[in-house]
């Protein structure tokens, strides 16, 4: 029987071959688009999950209520984290860690490497394994480093004998011997913590003078919570202890007029799960996990498969009106609605399981591609996991089901002599009318993001910076070299080119630059007796003039001014923060009695990414703090002739370190690249959905004209022309086009907008968004439907009217 089933799928498979090609290609696309992108999302998902304590390990973060509202940092002093362990119950470890770059010399090889300062319990609570030294504890001294697997073949060119080798570490403005005690493990890809070299946390620059300071926060702090201890009950446990040792800041922000929260407290610890620390976002006071990028991957692949097994059922109904005779003599024959049934459906699950083969494919012939295009590490394994497995298999037999019973289950209900008749009559076909309009309103929804995603990355690519993004150049200080001299031979070596116009320094770069490094400083200090916040960025001479700030009072750091570095310049968010009439007025008193004057006032800039608001900033000049990055202004002709020349001089002044420049637009396209991402993947599951709905279309197009052969031959004789026979037989496609436009747009709307609140400047919503969308689907159902409509109206009557 199975073998009999099997022969006549085939053989309507052959017979039918634009259907079967059309149902073949769209589930093949399908299942290999469906299967990339839930590999994405399943990766992005299991971020942290590999950690065995996942369960009982925390981030901590500090909740502070201040005069201009909740705040929230996760950046903690340094006696935090002991005086927790000590001082609090239900700790079981705690450990501080750090992520920065450190320069690492072995023989003459330099590199820079990706570091990670930490205590010894970080790999307590974290699952990190040991593959030679001690397991239990890879860090046992202070002068002792661990390594990851691939670090020893870059430095080494192997694993073996590199335990006890020394390695000169550049930390702060001094090299170091250390000793390497462990090779790690690599760090698995779906890790929110990445590092190549893991370094004692005693060993931080800022260590030691910060080591009693509760006002000097560059570091988190991570937690386990011994056995049965609930994440609330630690918060409770911390209220005492945070009153404790922050009643000054808490007695300042009392003075200056801050509200308490909820609980009646100014200053309160909470804790993130380490399995939502890829996902959190500390804005606006508030710590929110937000997992819309996956879940907008999966939702677009779950939205590419529902669209193509419309289609197939659609095209499984319009097939089998060809089959009725076939139905009617298998019926004559005695065949039962069992048999029925199961021919249909095995027709179905054979297509689906070439189709499924061909994806599978498919996708891992675009794999690379497609990693290289949405920058991904994902792999194959992320959706080879049996539960994945199982849910897919209990689609394919869902849809499957439906595709072969629905049409199975209306044969069957024919009478014998209809069948033969080949007369089959769907009534309202509210099921397949409501698959069209539920295509076209997921179709309209993503052409709407698509049109929305692109409009805001365009305002974010042309918005006005307040500096120079196009001509400017920014270079990590990676080297050996004291980073001023470095920016002072830059100088020299470049002044006898015409093309370069100028070149500083600071300790922060802007936008994302090649290194991948990201920062932010921020300080607080009284003045008259109210605490202010600041971001703070120590420059070298010519910052303004290398990146065309605009200065509206006073003046900028200048050679000709010795006192310049006792010397601040503002922008215009600080200077109102301060409340002065004349900010050239303000002096500030900081730590150790020394007296800063504000010298200049600058237009605000976008100095953080692009995303948050401007907030209030302080410029430095002292030579005590370093610099890390160089900036260097080219004259917008001879571009490359211009990089080329500071490459350059760049390999005079630090042979051994990699030359990382970029102009500040490319990174500043780095820092809303995750946008890009989001952009390239709605349109491309928007160009698919369309092109699955329209052969879904096209089919059912091709079964309503079947339906009204006569119809169209009657309507020819009388007279009626092929435009409105055409129009005729179109426009009942798009009502429902129209309608899948009315249910999209509030939807789309809603989700765009919310999406929008994330950034503090955007594109606004306008409607022109929708109402391209909804004329761009009723557009393409239109030439769908209307080359099948034109087709038919055209025809001879003659042919039309004739009767079986």
């Amino acid at each position: 029987m199975l073998k009999n089933y099997l022969k006549i799928a085939w053989r309507n498979l052959i017979k039918n071959k634009i259907f079967s090609i059309a149902n073949i290609v769209g589930l093949t696309c399908a299942f290999a688009v469906a299967i990339l992108l839930s590999m994405t999302a399943l990766f992005e998902l299991s971020f942290d999950q590999f950690h065995e304590n996942k369960d009982s390990a925390y981030q901590i973060y500090l909740s502070n209520q201040t005069p201009r509202g909740t705040e929230i940092s996760v950046s903690n002093p340094v006696p935090l984290a002991p005086a927790l362990k000590e001082e609090v119950a239900g700790i079981k470890h705690v450990a501080r860690s750090v992520s920065e770059d450190v320069l690492v010399t072995y023989n003459s090889k330099e590199l820079s490497l990706d570091a990670e300062f930490a205590d010894p319990e970080f790999f307590k609570i974290f699952t990190y394994p040991t593959l030679l030294g001690n397991s239990r504890n890879p860090l046992p001294e202070k002068n002792a480093v661990g390594i990851t697997k691939k670090t020893a073949r870059k430095i080494f060119g192997n694993t073996d004998n590199v335990i006890g080798k020394t390695l000169i570490l550049k930390i702060g403005r001094e090299e170091k011997p250390f000793t390497v005690a462990s090779i790690l493990q690599d760090v698995p890809a779906n890790s929110s913590i990445d590092f190549e070299i893991v370094i004692p946390f005693e060993n931080h620059p800022e260590y030691l003078s910060s080591k009693d300071r509760w006002d000097s926060q560059f570091h988190p702090v991570y937690v386990q919570l011994a056995k049965g201890v609930s994440a609330e009950q630690f918060e409770k446990s911390t209220l005492a202890f945070t009153e404790l040792h922050y009643r000054g800041g808490i007695e300042s922000d009392i003075r200056d007029g801050a509200v308490p929260d909820a609980n009646g407290k100014y200053k309160q610890f909470h804790l993130t799960p380490i399995t939502d620390r890829h996902f959190v976002s500390y804005t606006s006071g508030i710590a929110k996990v937000i997992r819309i990028f996956p879940y907008m991957i999966l939702g677009i692949a779950l939205v590419i498969i529902f669209i193509v097994s419309a289609n197939f059922i659609n095209m499984s109904i319009a097939l089998s009106e060809k089959r009725l005779k076939e139905i009617g003599m298998r019926k004559t024959l005695g065949a039962i609605k069992k048999q029925l049934f199961f021919q249909f459906w095995l027709e179905s699950l054979f297509v689906f399981a070439f189709s499924i083969i061909l994806g599978v494919v498919t996708s891992n012939m675009l794999l690379n591609p497609f990693k290289t295009l949405f920058n991904t590490k994902a792999s194959f394994t992320d959706v080879t996991q049996p539960s994945v497995i199982l849910l897919f298999a209990l689609a394919v037999f869902a849809i499957t089901l439906i595709a072969g019973g629905y049409p199975a289950l209306l044969m069957s209900k024919l009478s014998t002599l209809r069948a033969l008749k080949g007369k089959l009559d769907l009534g309202k076909n509210r099921l397949r009318n409501g698959l069209i309009v539920l295509q076209f309103t997921i179709a309209i929804i993503l052409i709407s993001g698509t049109l929305v995603l692109h409009g805001q990355i365009e305002f974010m690519r042309n918005k006005d910076l307040g500096f120079n993004k196009e001509q400017v150049i920014s270079i990590p200080l990676n080297g050996k070299k004291n980073s001023y001299s470095v920016v002072n031979l830059l100088r020299e070596e470049l002044k006898g080119n015409p093309d370069v116009l100028s070149v500083t320094g600071a300790d922060n770069n802007l936008g994302l630059g090649r290194d991948g490094s990201l920062s932010n400083s921020m300080m607080g200090f009284d003045y008259k007796g109210r605490g202010v916040v600041t971001s703070a960025i120590t420059v070298d001479y010519d910052y303004t003039k290398t990146l065309d700030l605009e200065v509206l009072k006073g003046r900028t750091f200048d050679r000709d001014f010795a006192v310049d570095s006792l010397s601040l310049v503002i922008n215009e968010t600080m200077a109102k923060q301060l409340g002065e009439e004349d900010p050239l007025s303000i002096t500030i008193p900081m730590d150790d009695n020394v007296t800063y004057s504000v010298v200049g006032v600058i237009k605000d800039f976008n100095f953080q990414e692009i995303s948050k608001e401007i907030k209030p900033l302080t410029l430095f000049m002292d030579k005590n703090w370093d610099l890390y990055y160089a900036y260097v202004k080219i004259a917008p002709k001879n571009v490359a002739k211009s990089f080329d020349a500071i490459k350059d001089a760049w390999q005079k002044i630090e042979p051994q370190a990699e030359f990382l420049g970029s102009f500040l637009d490319e990174n500043m396209d780095r820092t809303f690249k995750r946008e890009k991402t989001m952009a390239t993947i709605v349109t491309s599951g928007s160009l698919l959905g369309i092109l699955l709905s329209c052969i879904g279309l096209f089919a059912i197009s091709m079964l309503v004209v079947a339906q009204r052969t006569k119809e169209i031959g009657v309507r020819k004789v009388v007279g009626a022309s092929v435009s409105s026979v055409a129009l005729l037989l179109t426009k009942d496609f798009l009502k429902l086009v129209g309608l899948a436009f009315i249910i999209a747009t509030p939807i789309a709307w809603y989700f765009l907008n919310e999406w929008l609140q994330n950034y503090a400047s955007h594109v606004s919503l306008s409607p022109l968004f929708f109402m391209a969308a909804g004329l761009t689907a009723c557009l393409i159902a239109f030439v769908t439907v209307g080359t099948r409509t034109v087709k038919a109206a055209a025809a001879n009557p003659v042919k039309s009217l004739r009767t079986e």
